[in-house]
């Protein structure tokens, strides 16, 4: 049975924005499943050392140039936010609440967040701007807002930042099959040459 494929993104993360548009279709295409599973980088990086790439010297002025030419070399809509990075904290407890009842739609949820902040220069930092990407696909603004307080989400978040930790993800996108790690969106290639047949 072939297993799912661990997608690991930050919802500040471009290249995270660019895997998302790719990794549905790409698992398709090998019988395979994906099971998003949103982060905090920001938290990872105080867990583990690390750094944004845009904060490294030589590494950022890179960068900023390379997110807008991946973006051109995938396709992909793509406009650079006002405030980047940000903190999404309510972004990925707004999936994850959802995620619980109905998957399909988390997802949903997860790409038009990424439109939003991406795409339309909405700054998701903000729970509202949260909440007008989920009314946008169907959710009601007062049961989003509970979803995003609730004690039981916030607790889930921490778990699965402190399991993605515990999986060596320190960065977005970082994708997992079969065990085997592949980070970043210019490793799709190799992902999908595995999903052939692990070489």
């Amino acid at each position: 049975m072939n297993t799912a494929i661990d997608f690991y993104f930050d919802f500040s993360s471009p290249y995270g924005y660019f895997a998302s548009a790719k990794i549905d279709a790409l698992a398709a295409k090998y019988g395979r499943t994906v099971a998003w599973r949103p982060i905090l980088l920001g938290i990872v990086f105080k867990t583990t050392g690390g750094r944004p790439l845009p904060e490294l010297p030589l590494k950022g002025e890179y960068v900023r140039s390379d997110f807008e030419r991946s973006a051109r070399f995938h396709g992909i809509p793509y406009r650079t936010p006002i405030a980047f990075p940000v903190g999404t904290m309510s972004a990925v407890r707004a999936f994850w609440w959802l995620q619980a009842t109905d998957p399909a739609k988390a997802v949903a949820l997860a790409k038009a967040l990424y439109r939003a902040y991406f795409v339309d220069g909405a700054n998701i930092s903000d729970t509202g701007e949260v909440i007008k990407s989920a009314q946008g696909i169907g959710l009601g603004a007062d049961e989003v807002a509970a979803g995003i307080n609730d004690p039981a989400v916030k607790e889930k978040v921490k778990m699965e930042i402190a399991s993605a930790i515990a999986r060596n993800v320190f960065g977005s996108p970082y994708v997992i099959v079969d065990n085997e790690p592949f980070w970043g969106v210019d490793r799709f290639d190799q992902l999908e040459r595995w999903l052939q047949g692990p070489f």
